[in-house]
């Protein structure tokens, strides 16, 4: 599609929530133009509890996916009461549809994804009309003091822990034992979580035939043990792993934290137990992922 159509289709400024002249600046941050626009009360109510209305109307740039009180209203009976009782994973929800920088509809269509503020990547779909993941922009370009509006149809919800890495690269083995263990509705339920997960390839590292022993129905205590020794409870960033030198699992044993740093002092590596640490911080909505390259066994 060219992008002469792909910005058609993106619509006009809403001028009930903004009028921007050809050379004058818009006055309104995000948070007083959607309060002016009437159909995003229950985003702003989420944005104050989760703690986001002054991000939203503080100086800066950002583009807000921003749903509709509709938008909400197609979430499953009770979905935006319990958010609204869990300020952590509401902040999560809401800052998923944030991206810094102000990315206009023009800059949009040219992408693929973009990366939330949430950390987590949107996927932006050009060919008809345009989609942020499943939900259609209905208008764009609503342009504030801080940076622009694009509202859409539908709430953007991030991966939770099992749904990230299910949809992730190399992580089938620990996916399928996540399973084996009865351990998905724990694992997609408010957390947070910290999980270290071991890839296909750590699995691979173990003595032949222990990963097909562990998976049968006569094993699972034994791989509960092992999986919930993997976790963490509690949201804990990069940063505050390589601050503390031990970590209690939900496994109840604790796990040695060993942080290597080169002659200058700056920081090498993190060894979780016998496991390197090989990527950080990819964070879902009821947690965050950090990949090691060992199978830790309590």
């Amino acid at each position: 599609m060219k992008l002469s159509r792909v910005k058609w289709a993106f619509a006009a400024v809403a001028a009930a929530a903004v009028s921007v002249g050809a050379t004058a600046a818009p006055k309104a941050s995000i948070a007083e133009t959607a309060t002016k626009a009437g159909t995003f009360t229950t985003l702003l109510k989420a944005a104050g509890v989760a703690g986001l209305s002054e991000t939203l109307g503080a100086a800066g740039s950002l583009t807000v996916f921003a749903p509709s009180d509709d938008a909400f209203a197609k979430l499953p009976a009770g979905t935006v009461s319990a958010l609204l009782e869990n300020p952590d994973r509401l902040r999560t929800v809401l800052l998923y549809h944030i991206v810094d920088g102000t990315v206009d509809s023009g800059a949009v269509a040219g992408l693929k994804t973009a990366k939330s503020l949430m950390g987590q990547s949107l996927n932006i779909d050009s060919s008809d009309g345009v989609k942020i993941n499943a939900a259609k922009v209905t208008k764009a370009d609503i342009l504030c003091s801080n940076g622009v509006i694009h509202v859409v149809d539908s709430v953007l919800l991030p991966k939770d822990i099992v749904d990230l890495a299910a949809s992730a690269d190399g992580f089938g083995t620990l996916v399928a034992a996540v399973k084996a263990a009865g351990l998905v509705e724990t694992l997609k339920g408010d957390g947070p979580f910290t999980v270290f997960a071991p890839t296909d390839a750590a699995f691979k590292k173990l003595p032949a035939g222990t990963v097909e022993s562990l998976l049968k129905p006569e094993n699972k205590e034994k791989l509960v043990a092992i999986l919930t020794y993997h976790v963490v409870p509690g949201l804990v960033t990069a940063e505050q792993v390589a601050s503390v030198t031990t970590a209690k699992t939900v496994n109840g044993a604790s796990l040695a934290v060993k942080v290597e740093k080169d002659d200058k002092g700056a920081l090498k590596g993190v060894k979780i137990g016998s496991a390197g640490v090989a990527q950080t911080d990819l964070m879902a909505s009821n947690g965050v992922i950090h990949v090691i390259d060992t199978v830790l066994v309590p």
